[in-house]
């Protein structure tokens, strides 16, 4: 068993971090919110009062923070965790964030003789809650052996993706697809209930077709056609539309970097960042469906 820092507790975090007290590791946990840090406290684990308080002694840190700017805050200058951490700690970063960002920490961290991945994770809230988690890795093959283990304890599915980055680049590909089969097939199922078909039947016969796909598998995006869904929910809970119109920013930024064309994706872009604009930020990403139902 470890003794953990984790920093970052919110909808993700927190089961994340609780699952690790359920494996018997010893946690310490920093958040700016006081009742993440008490509910983390209510698990088994410890609150600190500041980041650099909870990685005092750690063996790893392991960091869920909403974006770029917040990983290298935490991490890099003067006053980031590297100045302070001994060298030989793991560094387990499992925010979506640039791939850039990721490798410019991982240089640092290399520098200071501390160990980093990028890990950014996939399966949502009920995944980080059920320990069912996906963690798509990059780093050293050293790195991700010594990490595996401990990744075990929140996740179901490791991959290791490749160096330092490789793990984010390979989140931004798996969301941007997800997005563009999700509107796909939201303008699919609108398209045939405004000629008169079930949504629910046509759903079911492209389940046995060639357009069968994950979304309609296993998250139909139409209210009322699978139970268990945001949609059937009124788009609560789930993946939100701003986390998704986030990830496809970040694909697109690692297209305009590599000088990859991304049509599609560029398209599913602009759609989730309308749907935003409107309001819909805080849905279930599958309310998409609402813009070609209208």
């Amino acid at each position: 068993m470890s003794k953990v820092a984790f920093i970052g507790l919110g909808n993700m975090g927190g089961p994340m971090a609780h699952n690790l007290v359920k494996a018997g590791h010893t946690v310490t946990g920093f958040d700016l919110s006081a009742e993440a840090l008490k509910a983390l406290a209510a698990a088994g684990g410890t609150a600190a009062s500041s980041a650099a308080e909870a990685v005092v002694g750690a063996e790893v840190v392991v960091s869920m923070l909403p974006a770029s700017q917040h990983v290298a805050g935490l991490y890099l200058g003067e006053a980031g965790l590297f100045s302070q951490l001994p060298a030989g700690t793991l560094v387990i970063d499992s925010s979506t964030i640039a791939a850039e960002t990721s490798r410019q920490v991982s240089k640092a961290a290399l520098e200071k003789g501390i160990k980093f991945i990028d890990a950014p994770v996939s399966g949502g809230v009920g995944g980080a809650t059920a320990g069912t988690l996906s963690f798509i890795v990059g780093g050293s093959a050293d790195d991700f052996a010594q990490a595996k283990p401990l990744l075990e304890n929140m996740g179901k599915n490791i991959f290791h993706a490749g160096e330092a980055g490789a793990g984010q680049v390979a989140k931004a590909c798996n969301n941007m697809l997800l997005s563009i089969l999700m509107a796909g097939t939201t303008e699919a199922l609108a398209l045939g209930a405004k000629n008169g078909l079930d949504p629910a039947v046509l759903s079911e016969i492209m389940k046995q077709s060639s357009g069968a796909n994950w979304v309609l598998n296993v998250y139909n995006p139409w209210p009322g056609v699978m139970e268990g869904v945001p949609a059937s929910n009124g788009y609560q809970g789930g993946f939100q539309v701003d986390l998704m119109a986030k990830d496809l920013g970040l694909a697109w930024e690692t297209a305009l970097s590599s000088k990859s064309s991304i049509p599609m994706g560029s398209l599913a872009r602009n759609l989730f960042a309308l749907h935003a604009q409107k309001g819909n930020g805080g849905l279930d990403f599958s309310s998409i469906q609402q813009m070609f139902a209208e």
